[in-house]
């Protein structure tokens, strides 16, 4: 590989880590809000959920991405296991679904 394409490459890396970080800044304070208020607003939850989902393959995302899936399955058990299946078809490979689901686990 040449010289210009490892850096073109590791520019690209760092961008996808910054707009990574920069989702974890964004989504925290409103997923803290949801938790600490007890919301019960499906929309809100249900539209957080949506864009924290675009960014769970970096894991401080899909720790916020799981506890929220947590708090809201006592709400719409349904609709959380949506999110779920939303999350392993967009992220999980064939072996950790497999892993996940004879464990019981939510994402």
């Amino acid at each position: 590989m040449s010289q210009d394409k490892q850096t073109t490459i590791a520019e690209l890396a760092a961008t996808i880590h910054t707009i990574n970080q920069q989702a974890v800044r964004e989504y925290t304070p409103l997923v803290e809000e949801s938790l600490r208020s007890r919301s019960q607003d499906k929309s809100h939850i249900e539209h957080t959920l949506d864009g924290l989902l675009d960014f769970c393959g970096y894991e401080p995302t899909l720790q916020l991405y799981r506890r929220l899936c947590r708090y809201y399955w006592d709400i719409d058990p349904a609709a959380t296991a949506s999110y779920v299946e939303a999350y392993r078809t967009t992220w999980d490979s064939e072996e950790e679904e497999t892993v996940a689901a004879n464990k019981g686990f939510l994402p």
